[in-house]
């Protein structure tokens, strides 16, 4: 198959966000989503929790589910924030949702806001680690729990695109690679501690009879998904 005209995040989500649900989709989101509730803590009570890179609005409800009540969610995406203002509807009265438009590296939000602090499956769209990185370090509070996930890199060197389709036509995500050992000397730069480390794997139960797929990805990790935490002092 060749590959898809490749697209800035922001023109991308434009394009995506009209059929971009608000739950996991595929096989690989699954088994990120897996990895990351596994080392989400148990219940969000009284935890105010940031989901930069918010999307159509996924970690938001799980952080609903667990019981926070105060939740910002940021996106470069205004037609990804609609999305997740429709797929939120329904969150509790008692619950504070704010969605604001923002990038990674430049999260517009308070010093030491966030007691929690998720991103899932968007650091890639940003190629400043270290810019990312030192925006979630100045957000989170000292003591904070940050979870983060992205395409684990072996995906890039098989040749796999973060692709959908949009009226008919394949189109590509624009994605930088960051390996584990950027990542570690990102975290160390930023006051960030990697506490928590999981590279998940397809579960074929996910995979629809008849997807076409590439075969080896049932045999390598699919996404890199970590718990950091801001350095006390």
């Amino acid at each position: 198959m060749a590959d898809a005209p490749v697209l800035d995040p922001a023109p991308a989500y434009a394009l995506w966000a009209a059929s971009y649900p608000a739950h996991a989709h595929n096989p690989l989101m699954h088994a990120e989503e897996r990895a990351m509730l596994a080392l989400m803590p148990s219940r969000l009570d009284g935890q105010r929790v940031v989901d930069a890179g918010c999307g159509s609005g996924r970690y938001l409800r799980h952080a609903l589910a667990r019981g926070a009540t105060a939740l910002v969610g940021v996106d470069l995406s205004a037609p990804m924030l609609s999305r997740a203002a429709a797929s939120l509807g329904d969150a509790p009265a008692a619950a504070s949702i704010a969605l604001t438009e923002g990038d990674l590296a430049a999260l517009p939000l308070p010093d030491a806001s966030a007691d929690v602090l998720l991103c899932g499956l968007a650091v890639g769209h940003v190629a400043d680690l270290d810019g990312v990185l030192g925006e979630f370090a100045r957000v989170a509070r000292k003591g904070a729990v940050l979870l983060v996930s992205d395409f684990h890199p072996v995906g890039s060197a098989l040749g796999w695109q973060r692709d959908f389709r949009a009226d008919g036509q394949r189109y590509a995500v624009r994605h930088t690679t960051h390996y584990y050992s950027h990542w570690h000397a990102a975290c160390v730069r930023a006051g960030l501690a990697i506490d928590a480390v999981a590279e998940p794997m397809l579960d074929p139960a996910d995979i629809p009879a008849g997807a076409r797929f590439d075969p080896v990805a049932l045999n390598v990790p699919v996404a890199l998904v970590m718990r950091l935490r801001r350095f006390a002092s």
